[in-house]
C-alpha cells in the first residue's frame, strides 16, 4: 500500500511538472504568432499531463530508490 503512495505522489508531481512546462512552451509559440489560443495551450498541457502519468506506468526511479531506504532501515 506504502508504493502505490508513494507511487501515486510522484507521478503526480511528474504530471503537474510537464503540465506547467508543456503550458509555457505553448504559450510562447502562441505570443510569437501574436494570438495566444488559450484552450489549445490548455488542451496541449492536459494531454501532456495525461501522457506523463501512462509515461510513469513504466517505471518511477524514485519510487524504486524510497522503497530501498525503507526496506533496509
Amino acid at each position: 500500500m506504502k508504493y502505490w503512495k508513494n507511487w501515486f505522489k510522484a507521478a503526480a508531481i511528474r504530471a503537474v511538472r510537464t503540465i506547467a512546462q508543456t503550458a509555457l512552451a505553448a504559450i510562447g509559440v502562441a505570443a510569437a504568432f501574436t494570438e495566444t489560443d488559450w484552450s489549445a495551450v490548455a488542451g496541449t498541457a492536459l494531454l501532456a499531463g495525461l501522457l506523463s502519468i501512462l509515461t510513469s506506468f513504466s517505471g518511477l526511479p524514485e519510487v524504486i530508490e524510497l522503497e530501498s531506504e525503507e526496506e533496509s532501515r
